[in-house]
């Protein structure tokens, strides 16, 4: 599927109203969620738009609503979770027949989890309509979930007509049960996210295709393999990297297979151990530079909120401008981050990092030629 061959629909070729966001009793994502399946609906209907035309940027229905990019993106997922739309990477949002389910496997996420574990405790501690439910951080530490993926959850369940949320200048409270009358997955508790699921297949292909020292195919193959995005193998790839299964390096040596999954023997490639411990020294500067933007993310901004420009960073950090651009092009691929030009365009928070993660060592040296440092 090429972007070229594809029709993208825009933003004057609306036909229905603007949403009125300045009085709307929900938040603006979930209004403007409702009001673009609405839009779909009334322009399928009418022979406007067709299946697999693209949306409009999030950059151009940001210009239209008069809302940031981090609303857009979140109204996005809501109408993604609804099944009317499906995101391709590279390409854009495309309008989904609904009648056909994508090949791209999209099963259980943590926010699906967490609506989930919000109904069961609606359920287990009897609300009735119209209760308040307590904040959302309060509801996160009691259902053992971030706050973050907790807010999203419940924002969802709005989107759902399960919840309303009447406190629409709040994201922490204001939360009311509207419909009670809803069915729950029993399992869902153990049930795995996506990304663990890829990582057991991911280990199973070693252990049927690999040896220790073997390189990994590219990240491209392998999504192709598995039936998911590339954004699902590099996070899946990152958490067998963290339980020293295999070591990603820079260059054309790529990632290769240190430890065979299911061995429980501790049998650690020397080729993996001759260079200093300090984790530091095994970055590129950029990377260090990235980590240490991720911190910042985590702790001081949300989804949708907007970074400072890259010349401003630069001279709070004592960097050179090309090293941050570096950084955030690393973090915009791992899909913490989104840009967008002209007037209400910048750097975008789409994810919240996390900032424990193992330090990658980029410096490669070949299984072959690490027996001369035994001695």
């Amino acid at each position: 599927m090429q972007k070229n061959k594809l029709r993208q629909i825009k933003t004057d070729e609306i036909t229905i109203a603007l949403p009125d966001l300045k009085n709307a009793e929900q938040s603006k994502a979930i209004a403007i969620s409702k009001w673009i399946m609405e839009w779909i609906d009334t322009d399928l209907a009418n022979g406007k738009i067709k299946f697999q035309n693209l949306l409009p940027s999030k950059a151009d229905f940001a210009f239209m609503l008069g809302v940031s990019i981090g609303t857009i993106q979140n109204a996005l997922r809501f109408v993604e979770d609804a099944g009317y739309v499906e995101s391709k990477q590279c390409i854009g949002t495309m309008i989904k027949d609904r009648k056909n389910t994508s090949n791209i496997r999209k099963l259980t996420s943590k926010r699906e989890i967490t609506i989930e574990k919000i109904k069961k405790y609606i359920k287990k501690n009897n609300l009735k309509t119209g209760t308040y439910l307590p904040s959302s951080r309060s509801i996160a530490k009691e259902i053992e979930s971030s706050p973050n993926t907790t807010r999203l959850a419940l924002e969802n369940l709005c989107v759902e007509g399960i919840l309303e949320h009447r406190f629409k200048n709040s994201n922490d409270c204001g939360w009311v049960v509207k419909k009670t009358d809803f069915s729950t997955e029993k399992n869902i508790d153990e049930q795995k996210t996506l990304v663990k699921k890829v990582e057991t297949d991911l280990m199973d292909f070693i252990t049927e295709n690999l040896k220790i020292g073997s390189k990994l195919p590219p990240h491209e193959e392998l999504a192709k393999k598995l039936n998911v995005s590339i954004k699902t193998i590099h996070d899946a790839l990152k958490s067998l990297a963290d339980e020293g299964i295999i070591l990603p390096r820079r260059g054309r040596y790529g990632t290769s297979v240190i430890k065979m999954p299911y061995d429980k023997s501790l049998n650690i490639g020397i080729e993996t151990s001759i260079f200093a411990k300090a984790k530091e020294t095994a970055f590129y500067y950029y990377e260090r530079t990235q980590n240490h933007i991720k911190r910042l993310i985590s702790e001081n901004y949300q989804i949708g909120d907007r970074l400072p420009s890259i010349m401003e960073l630069s001279r709070q950090m004592d960097l050179s401008p090309n090293t941050i651009r570096k950084a955030f092009q690393n973090l915009g691929r791992e899909g913490y981050l989104s840009f967008s030009r002209g007037r209400y365009g910048g750097t975008f928070v789409i994810d919240i990092p996390e900032t424990d993660a193992q330090a990658f060592k980029w410096l490669a040296v070949n299984p072959k030629y690490a027996e001369v440092y035994k001695n």
